[in-house]
């Protein structure tokens, strides 16, 4: 009666253990969330994700400054001017020198002056640059988008795996249940020795600690999901899945031939290498002359009474053309030009380096997607026989014809089968992720 005792207390704890679970956090009344709308989630609320539309915002923002220089540059200025002491004119006179003082006590001149750029170099150059710094920080959006999705169906498919184990640990121990209470009618009844008893209450242990841990490590799952969708913490939300269509989604075009254009990496090298280009070109033309235009207008003001300093003016305005030719710069365009022309070659080996490792990505993620389906595939059919096995021995135990040691190694070939087969979807729909990476081919 003890041991029967025993049973009930832990059939009493994984019913307990298991609402408790299922009130926390996936009730019915909570919010189910497919894949794509988890992703869906990710791409409108992921912090990190909005931190780069701010940056494309920053990139527009930094073009218009550097382009401003090509818009007419205004200023005001405006003095007042006391001298203590007069400036002298001199004079010379038949080889006398006459000094003379010249000028008013106060003046003031408020002013206008104008400046329009007409030819320059670093103008041009910043005009060229603009429309690159936008698309580079449009693919930094587009690269982190990729990351993202990738990161919230791969950690998606590990909490779905969790999921299901549990449901499968829930279903093993219940039948583990069944089998401790017909071994101990048995026990009791005479029919078999307590060793069988005892191996059933032995196994329903091990399945009851594997519920726990598996039930438990629902919980940082749920929180890592949230961080990568952005998702309130303090909220809670169910995964809904369709086992079917989730089948049909694993099946990838393997022959598919790999195109290195279409990976977001390529593309932002390719910037890099367009940005540096132009900086070159720059280089090249730091030397041209800068052809610039101003209008200046001063409204002056002198009287040597200062309280009639604004009773008078004299105002006068010019126009004209400044030409600047930079002549000696301490070889600095020469040597900057070199290291730009080193910098360019730089990135052309990181192109073929790129090449290379995108390649060797693709090889990498075929292989495993093409291993993981054949051994998810193996793997079904392994737990479609394990159940079989397990119904038979189980039927031929309490017909007296095989010990209960072949139950506890039937019941422990099917609980590996079936983990087996799941961890073996959760493999190829992870590998199926790396893939479509490696291939360019993740959407968002």
């Amino acid at each position: 009666m003890i041991g029967l005792l025993v049973f009930f207390c832990f059939c009493f704890f994984i019913n307990g253990t298991t609402q408790l679970k299922s009130n926390s956090i996936r009730t019915d009344s909570l919010t189910a969330l497919s894949l794509s709308q988890c992703i869906e989630y990710a791409l409108k609320n992921q912090p990190n994700l909005q931190r780069t539309f701010i940056n494309q915002e920053v990139a527009r923002a930094t073009n218009a400054i550097n382009l401003s220089g090509r818009l007419p540059q205004i200023g005001v200025t405006a003095n007042i001017t006391h001298y203590l002491q007069l400036p002298a004119a001199l004079v010379n006179n038949g080889g006398n020198i006459n000094a003379a003082k010249s000028g008013v006590l106060n003046t003031s001149i408020p002013g206008l002056g104008i400046t329009q750029s007409i030819f320059s170099p670093g103008l041009q150059y910043a005009a060229k640059v603009a429309p690159l710094y936008e698309k580079q920080s449009r693919q930094i959006t587009d690269s982190t988008k990729i990351e993202l999705v990738a990161g919230v169906s791969k950690t998606y498919y590990g909490l779905l795996l969790t999921l299901q184990q549990i449901n499968v640990l829930r279903e093993d121990t219940l039948r583990l249940g069944q089998n401790v209470r017909d071994t101990y009618h048995q026990y009791i009844g005479g029919i078999v020795d307590e060793t069988d008893y005892e191996e059933a209450m032995i196994t329903l242990n091990n399945s009851v600690a594997q519920l726990k841990q598996a039930n438990e490590n629902v919980i940082p799952q749920y929180a890592v999901l949230k961080q990568l969708m952005g998702y309130p913490p303090d909220k809670q939300f169910n995964i809904s899945f369709d086992s079917t269509q989730m089948y049909k989604d694993i099946l990838v075009d393997t022959t598919e031939i790999l195109q290195v254009d279409k990976r977001i990496e390529f593309k932002q090298l390719a910037i890099a290498k367009d940005l540096q280009h132009q900086l070159t070109q720059y280089y090249h033309q730091a030397a041209w002359p800068t052809l610039s235009a101003f209008y200046n207008y001063n409204h002056e003001f002198a009287n040597n009474q200062l309280p009639q300093l604004f009773n008078y003016s004299y105002p006068y305005s010019l126009l004209g053309v400044t030409l600047s030719v930079p002549v000696f710069t301490g070889f600095a365009r020469v040597q900057g030009l070199r290291r730009s022309e080193l910098q360019e070659k730089q990135l052309g080996w990181s192109e073929v380096d790129l090449r290379s490792a995108i390649y060797s990505e693709y090889t990498a993620a075929l292989a495993n997607y093409k291993s993981n389906l054949y051994n998810l595939n193996i793997l079904k059919d392994n737990e479609a026989l394990a159940k079989r096995v397990y119904f038979v021995v189980t039927l031929q135990y309490k017909q007296g014809i095989v010990a209960y040691l072949n139950v506890i190694t039937a019941e422990s070939n099917l609980i590996t089968a079936e983990i087996g087969h799941l961890n073996a979807l959760f493999q190829v729909l992870s590998s199926k992720i790396d893939l479509e990476k490696a291939m360019g081919n993740i959407t968002y």
